[in-house]
């Protein structure tokens, strides 16, 4: 029986297809959640989109600080991994949940499966580095998603025959996901959209919202792209963004703010963006993956891949560096091809989950 554990959005996307995969093959699972992400659209709408059943336990963690948080997954987490005794616990990334998730399972001395293992920025002032560092050194199997991930862990000391080479869920999620958005999505509707019109920005990463002048320098960057190419910008914006822009007054001219949205509704603005601006690790992906250039808000990042296939270029939050690189990735071919895999990488972890021992 294998535990999947979860608590945010993108490790519900990226577990999506593990668990269709285990509920095809009739093997054992169950759902636990840990609440780390809670409303409802950050969090059950995409069960639904996903057509994923509900969690068998949601801990119901809720917000904190990165140690309150983590502490509370933790004791959860042990509890619910003792009383269903699985043979091997699932995590995913490199969220509190992940951590607290593993640091619990290692400690009951169950054997841990590591998805999208070996992603390493090389800054440890990133919280996510720490969580996939700590997370990697404790899993039994490591689910490495790509030959630059394999290659970080094999350079760290991990055990060669721990290291599974699967690809990354994400391939596997788009290409069951991607013709649904494009059947059941309105929003380009709503929005009054056309492809190749407008630029998607997304920014939660707690360097980039909780520091006023990172925060400012996006925004303020993001518009001079505007002002510059004239193309709308929509900014499906995190409630963690929303409220430190209103405690930093920071307005944001030219840019068009909307509620969060399902990941169908997501999934097709990114499709059809003619580039995105992001924070986000998973992102950096999908775009790649979907054909679409990004421009990542970062001075690093745990996907390097995407930046040598081309589809993809480092930023930061300078606002010349983004006006610089945006002008860059909307002159660019979209003739990449993406490293994340065949699509079959669910596959691969759930036959690796059943013959391990």
């Amino acid at each position: 029986m294998i535990a999947i554990t979860i608590g945010t959005r993108p490790e519900i996307i990226k577990m999506s297809p593990i668990i269709r995969h285990c509920r095809f093959r009739k093997i054992p699972y169950v759902i636990i959640h840990s609440g780390q992400h809670y409303s409802h659209d950050m969090d059950h709408q995409f069960f639904t989109e996903l057509r994923l059943p509900e969690p068998d336990v949601n801990l119901g963690t809720g917000s904190g600080s990165p140690a309150e948080q983590t502490g509370k997954i933790l004791v959860g987490m042990e509890r619910e991994i003792k009383r269903l005794a699985p043979d091997i616990v699932l995590v995913e990334g490199d969220t509190n949940t992940v951590l607290a998730a593993a640091l619990a399972a290692a400690k009951l001395y169950y054997r841990i499966g590591h998805v999208e293992a070996g992603l390493r920025s090389e800054n440890r002032r990133m919280p996510e580095e720490i969580n996939r560092i700590v997370t990697d050194h404790l899993s039994t199997e490591l689910f490495a998603p790509t030959p630059h991930a394999q290659k970080n862990l094999l350079r760290e000391g991990i055990a060669e025959e721990s290291i599974h080479l699967t690809g990354n869920t994400i391939v596997d999620a788009i290409a069951e996901n991607l013709p649904l958005a494009r059947q059941n999505s309105q929003i380009l509707h709503e929005l009054d959209l056309g492809p190749e019109e407008f630029i998607l920005l997304t920014a939660h990463r707690q360097e980039n919202v909780d520091t006023p002048e990172h925060l400012a320098g996006i925004l303020t960057g993001v518009k001079e792209v505007h002002d510059r190419f004239g193309l709308r910008v929509i900014f499906p914006i995190h409630p963690r963004t929303r409220k430190m822009m209103q405690k930093d007054n920071l307005q944001p001219e030219g840019i068009e703010l909307i509620d969060p949205l399902g990941f169908h509704d997501f999934l097709l603005l990114e499709a059809s963006a003619k580039i995105v601006c992001t924070d986000s690790g998973g992102v950096q992906e999908e775009t790649c993956i979907l054909g679409v250039p990004c421009v990542t808000l970062r001075e690093q990042t745990e996907r390097p891949e995407t930046i040598e296939v081309g589809s993809n270029i480092l930023a930061g939050t300078d606002p010349a560096w983004i006006l610089k690189a945006a002008s860059l990735m909307l002159d660019c071919q979209r003739s990449w091809v993406h490293p994340f895999g065949d699509g079959r990488a669910a596959e691969r972890i759930v036959r690796t989950c059943e013959s391990s021992p």
